[in-house]
């Protein structure tokens, strides 16, 4: 029965310390954890060692294989890292992290994990992340670079962090909860009412990052004057933001709302469709129970909303619906797989209405994010925290769901 910052945690016996478990380090370091001392924000090493990272996931042949990975490894290097600090000028001075933080991370994003470490690192805080219950193959890959990289100048970092993966358990998730100052939660609402049955610490606090829907507006204008070239550029940055993850990621835009008159955006909407078609035909396979959901999901809209047009499509790869206005619960009609709601407007301020504190992410097409931005906050609209161009939703920011999580996992240190 291990004994943790001088109070006895008793771990479940399923709770073992075998690598199918520990997957950085490949021991069970929770001990060392709990005793290490905070540290300052950007940590000289812990920088070296993001981009020593960064250098052999770019070098590793079997990364190569899997975009969210050097997707990842481009975020950590030296100059991406730098820039970051870059931006926080003297904010970051006489600041330290909060503690041990404890993070769970989603089940269907498999590289969140990393992201999720990287802040918490960053930010000052040593780290116990519970990777995917599910075993993808980019978490273990992640690991082996990491274990890789710390057997040499960057040993001490054992004694920082920990990945680890476990199947669904209560008694786990209490006991590493207890011993958290800050418990970063990454899933769906019944999820994060589950995990917070468990108690923190007097003082500890959740950070949680629940289901979110998102949209995106496009200017009709902007798409009919695109080429052919950039109308590619312009599909597989839709591909990388919608069927790289099946549509399930929280930032996968569910709504299309197209800006131009009627004629445009019906111009407008044949060109990308058709363009989006022919990038996702050659390299995504539906699978039969989203094909099965996705025709509930139109059955569901044809019988429920007002003036919904199911769109012809060659396949089942594009599944559209034209809606004839918006529903303030437009929320409740979501669907993975490929599957879009779409909505024609000249006007903006339609969409003020349906938005929540549910909505998340904008990406937009040939429109101005200022402008957006602006209206958002003139409007008080109470969610929509980023405003990215297409290609970018899935891209992981310090600025995440309206939290810096710099400044909110560490503490300032005041002197007067």
């Amino acid at each position: 029965m291990p004994k943790y910052g001088g109070a006895v945690i008793p771990m479940p016996q399923n709770f073992d310390s075998s690598k199918e478990q520990f997957l950085f380090p490949c021991t069970d370091n929770i001990e060392k954890l709990v005793l290490h001392k905070s540290f300052a924000p950007f940590d000289d090493l812990i920088c070296s060692f993001l981009n020593e990272v960064s250098l052999r996931v770019m070098k590793d042949s079997e990364a190569k294989q899997y975009s969210d990975v050097i997707t990842f490894g481009f975020f950590c290097r030296k100059a991406s890292v730098e820039q970051m600090k870059k931006s926080y000028g003297t904010q970051l001075a006489g600041r330290l992290g909060r503690g041990l933080t404890f993070h769970i991370a989603p089940s269907n994003v498999p590289i969140n994990f990393a992201y999720t470490l990287v802040a918490g690192l960053l930010s000052g805080n040593r780290c116990i992340v519970r990777g995917s219950s599910k075993d993808f193959p980019q978490v273990r890959l992640l690991c082996r670079i990491f274990n890789e990289v710390a057997e040499e100048e960057f040993a001490s970092l054992k004694d920082i962090f920990s990945v680890i993966m476990y199947e669904h358990d209560a008694a786990i998730t209490g006991n590493l909860s207890a011993l958290a100052d800050i418990r970063v939660i990454w899933g769906g609402d019944n999820t994060i009412a589950e995990i917070r049955k468990a108690p923190l610490k007097p003082r500890g606090f959740d950070m949680a990052f629940a289901d979110r829907y998102s949209f995106a507006v496009f200017n009709a204008d902007f798409v009919l004057l695109q080429n052919e070239e950039a109308m590619k550029k312009i599909a597989q940055d839709f591909y990388n933001d919608t069927y790289l993850y099946d549509q399930n990621a929280c930032s996968s835009p569910r709504l299309i709302v197209w800006f131009g008159t009627e004629e445009k955006c019906t111009k407008a909407k044949e060109k990308f469709w058709k363009a989006v078609h022919e990038t996702i035909s050659a390299k995504y396979e539906l699978a039969p129970i989203l094909a099965v959901d996705k025709l509930s999901a139109q059955y569901k809209c044809a019988v429920e909303l007002d003036g919904a047009k199911i769109e012809p499509s060659a396949d089942n790869l594009i599944t559209r619906i034209r809606l004839a206005a918006l529903p303030k619960n437009i929320a409740d009609y979501t669907c993975a797989g490929g599957c879009y709601l779409e909505y024609d407007t000249e006007e903006l301020s339609d969409i003020a209405p349906i938005v929540t504190q549910k909505f998340q992410t904008l990406s937009y097409l040939g429109m101005d994010a200022e402008k957006i931005r602006k209206f958002v906050i003139e409007n008080g609209l109470s969610g929509i925290d980023r405003i990215v161009p297409v290609g970018k939703t899935a891209d992981f920011d310090l600025v995440w769901d309206g939290y810096d999580l710099i400044t909110v996992m560490s503490r300032e240190v005041k002197a007067l």
